[in-house]
């Protein structure tokens, strides 16, 4: 299975965003979907309002969380991920 072959869930992306009403978004993507960057972002600015930035440091996982990008102003975090986390 390669990152092309993932159900990102991006229709729940959006609609966290949405009910969150956050205006700048964090993707925090780990390396082997980071190809698809662009278009992880592209579909965010185009089915809500916030800005997006993308998180381009480490990504090991669920405890590797990027919490200086609230210093950034960053109002949610997206973590991509390979394991159900709840919330």
């Amino acid at each position: 299975m390669n990152a092309l072959d993932y159900d990102l869930e991006l229709e729940r992306v959006t609609e966290a965003i949405k009910e969150n009403e956050a205006e700048l978004v964090c993707l925090h993507i780990p390396e082997g979907l980071r190809p698809r960057a662009d278009s992880i972002q592209a579909h965010v600015k185009e089915t809500t309002d916030a800005k997006v930035m993308i998180w381009s440091g480490t990504n090991f996982g669920a405890c590797d969380l990027p919490v200086d990008v609230e210093r950034a102003g960053a109002d949610l975090i997206v973590h991509f991920g390979h394991s159900a986390w709840l919330s």
